[in-house]
Order: C-alpha cells, then sequence, then structure tokens
C-alpha cells in the first residue's frame, strides 16, 4: 500500500474528509425524496450498514422542502444531488444540507456557478465538483472527441475555477468513468494536479456481480496507490448492498477498523473430507446474523487448516468427520463434523463478549487428547495392507507407522 496523498481537509457535517480522516463510505437513497418517512428510513438502514454520508436527489421543489425535515432527523450528514436547475441548489443549501453535488455538464452558466458557491460559502458548507463521462460538457466531449481522462479533468479544473474565483476552496472531485482502466487514469491524472480530496467511483458500475467486480478493481487500485478519501459504489442494486460492500472493501484493505464479519475459507481439493464450500456457506450465514467483528476461518483440512489461518480470530479445520477448532492458529478443541457451525457461532459470542488472551487461557487445551486423534486419524491411510495391490502396498509402507504417530 503506497503511502496515502495528503489532500486537503473538508467538513460534510461531522464527517473530515481528506487530510488525515479515515476514509469515508457514501451511498444515496433509491426513494422519492419527497417521501420523507421511507427517504429517512432507507437512510437509518444504509447508516445501520456502514455509510458515514448519504446522498439525495434534489431534482424538484417537492424535494426541496423535504430536506428540511430529512437534514433534521438523519443520522449522518446529507448531500443534495443537483442537475440542471441552479435554483435547487440554492434551496437545498436553505434546507439545511451538509454538502452539494453540482454536476459540471448540466449547470454551465457561469454566474449561476458562481452564486451557488457564494451561498455554500455562507452556509460553511463543501461542494463536490461530479464529473460523468456520461454526461460531460458538450464543448469538451467535442473538443477530445471522447470522454477521455483529459476531458474529464480539464471539466474538474474548470468547475474548480469558478468557485476558487469568489474565494470557495472547500471543494471535493470526482471523475467517474464506467470505463474501469480509464476511470483509473482519470484520477491519477487529476491527483497531480490539485490537492483537493477526490471522491472515487465506477460510474454506472452494474448489476452484482459484474459492477461489484468494476467497483473494487478501480477503487481498491487506486486506494492502494495512496489516491482517494472518500468512496461510493454505484451498483444497480439495493443501497444497502453498496454501503455493505463499500465498509468491507475499505476493512479488506486495513483503511478502517473492522466492524463487520470476514470470513475466509479454502476453495476445497482433494484433500477435503467434508462439504467445504457447504459449511462455509451456512457459517458466513450465521454468523452474519450475529454482527461478529471478527475474522472467521473455514478450512477444507487439517494439513494447514490452522497455519493459513493463523491470523483469524476463530477457525475451523476440518478433517473426517471432526474438526480442530483453533483461536488465532491454537487448536482448543475437537469438534464433531455436524458441530462445526454451532461451535463457530458459540465461541465467537464468547471471544466478542471476552477477548482473545481470555478465550485461549480458559479453553480446554487438552493437546494429548487432540494428538491422538490425529495420529488415529492419519493411521487410517495405511488401511488393510494385505487387501493393497503391490504398487500401492509399496507406496503405503513408504509412511510407516512411527512415522505417523509423530
Amino acid at each position: 500500500m503506497s503511502k496515502r496523498r495528503l489532500s486537503n481537509e473538508i467538513f460534510v457535517g461531522k464527517v473530515g474528509i481528506g487530510g488525515e480522516h479515515p476514509i469515508s463510505v457514501q451511498s444515496m437513497t433509491t426513494t422519492k425524496t419527497n417521501n420523507i418517512e421511507k427517504t429517512l428510513e432507507q437512510i437509518y438502514e444504509l447508516a445501520q450498514n456502514g455509510i458515514d454520508i448519504v446522498r439525495v436527489t434534489c431534482n424538484n421543489v417537492e424535494a426541496a422542502k423535504a430536506l428540511v425535515a430529512i437534514c433534521e432527523r438523519s443520522p449522518v450528514p446529507v448531500i443534495a444531488d443537483i442537475h440542471y436547475q441552479y435554483k435547487l441548489a440554492l434551496a437545498a443549501v436553505e434546507a439545511g444540507i451538509n454538502g452539494l453535488r453540482l454536476n459540471p455538464g448540466n449547470i454551465r452558466n457561469e454566474k449561476n456557478i458562481k452564486d451557488i458557491a457564494r451561498s455554500c460559502l455562507d452556509a460553511k458548507i463543501p461542494i463536490r465538483i461530479g464529473v460523468n463521462a456520461g454526461s460531460l460538457d458538450k464543448t469538451l466531449l467535442a473538443k477530445h472527441g471522447v470522454a477521455s481522462p483529459e476531458a474529464l479533468v480539464e471539466s474538474a479544473l474548470m468547475e474548480a475555477r469558478y468557485l476558487e474565483a469568489v474565494n470557495f476552496t472547500d471543494i471535493k472531485i470526482s471523475v467517474k468513468h464506467s470505463n474501469v482502466p480509464l476511470m483509473v487514469e482519470s484520477y491519477r491524472l487529476l491527483a497531480d494536479k490539485v490537492n483537493y480530496p477526490l471522491h472515487l467511483g465506477v460510474t454506472e458500475a452494474g448489476p452484482l456481480p459484474g459492477g461489484l467486480m468494476k467497483s473494487v478493481a478501480g477503487i481498491a487500485t487506486l486506494l492502494s496507490e495512496g489516491i482517494g478519501d472518500t468512496i461510493r459504489l454505484s451498483l444497480t442494486t439495493n443501497p444497502i448492498e453498496e454501503a455493505k460492500f463499500g465498509r468491507q472493501l475499505l476493512e479488506y484493505l486495513e483503511l478502517r477498523e473492522r466492524k463487520t464479519l470476514d470470513l475466509i475459507a479454502c476453495p476445497s481439493c482433494g484433500r477435503a473430507e467434508v462439504d467445504v464450500i457447504k459449511i462455509a456457506n451456512k457459517a458466513q450465514k450465521e454468523l452474519e446474523k450475529e454482527g461478529f467483528p471478527i475474522q472467521v476461518a473455514v478450512m477444507g483440512c487439517i494439513v494447514n487448516g490452522p497455519g493459513e489461518a493463523r491470523s483469524a480470530d476463530l477457525g475451523i479445520a476440518a478433517g473426517k468427520g471432526k474438526g480442530h477448532l483453533f483461536i488465532k492458529g491454537e487448536v482448543v478443541k475437537v469438534v464433531e463434523e455436524a458441530d462445526m457451525v454451532k461451535a463457530l457461532v458459540e465461541e465467537g459470542r464468547l471471544l466478542v463478549e471476552e477477548g482473545i488472551d481470555a478465550r485461549l487461557a480458559a479453553a480446554d487445551k487438552n493437546i494429548a487428547q487432540i494428538a491422538k486423534e490425529d495420529a488415529k486419524s492419519l493411521m487410517e491411510l495405511q488401511g488393510d495392507i494385505n487387501n493393497l495391490s503391490s504398487r500401492t502396498k509399496s507406496v503405503v509402507e513408504i509412511i510407516s507407522k512411527e512415522d505417523i504417530e509423530n
């Protein structure tokens, strides 16, 4: 992971963006904004699933009016999404929103843009310059021929100059594209030209699973290079999924503290004596119900289970009919195959309540009994040697009784 690009600091409500603030997760409501209760219901659900900031459309007068109540009752800062009508931006500011998103491709009057900037300056709220390949200014599209990285960045810089002309600098910028390589190149180009915080996203990424793959490919690439201050996964799905995936992405990259389950599992192979895929899926379902903010491993064999998953807080390494339950690579008990998921859930609860050190100290670490069980399982590899073919017999005899027991 490269050293993070140090950008200017701005605040959307109480959420800091840029500087040394943690990278934040955003999503956008899909409700009609004028339906206040439905919109707030979705905002609360998004907040419970990991977002730091929410964006709502302000596309008509009724939506602008509704923003008053929505902003007053929202558990997270609210950004108003504005297109075409600059007066709706002014109305949203008056309604008490915490930030604006303006699309340079469809609000082009310089005077109107500066009026919005002055209003936001007085209200002390930031503006996101939201450049989008799908709605690039026609003059820039004609100049460059296509929505190239150079065209997107030129649009962003032009808009920034309008805002800076009235001493407005609480700016963040996005240069989104639906093509992942072009999106990545756009942000790299922009990052070299400005110190404003950057909002990352692959626009119009599409439905799952392709949309998720595109979003992760683009956003994770830039974050690994130290570029980016806030993210949104623009997926064609329930926005709750956007929130979950966005949060998980930052946790997997160790850019945010873990608050959700991270289940790791081996892909299975011929060594597996259990249905790893079935157990992993069941474990995922049951552990997610509990909301454990821990890493749990489901491994298909004892050969490299605890070793490969040593960093996991909790895990199971399956054998024939039984499995080793381990905490941070330390085997603490043997459980029956039918009880594997149940054991993970029960130990997970205790782990969250008591902590790893306490559970290791309290665990029934009957090492001798576990070793005996291992030896018994490995001895079964010999089978009935007398019934084997001569070549198979030779293979089995290479593994001596002494080697197996030791």
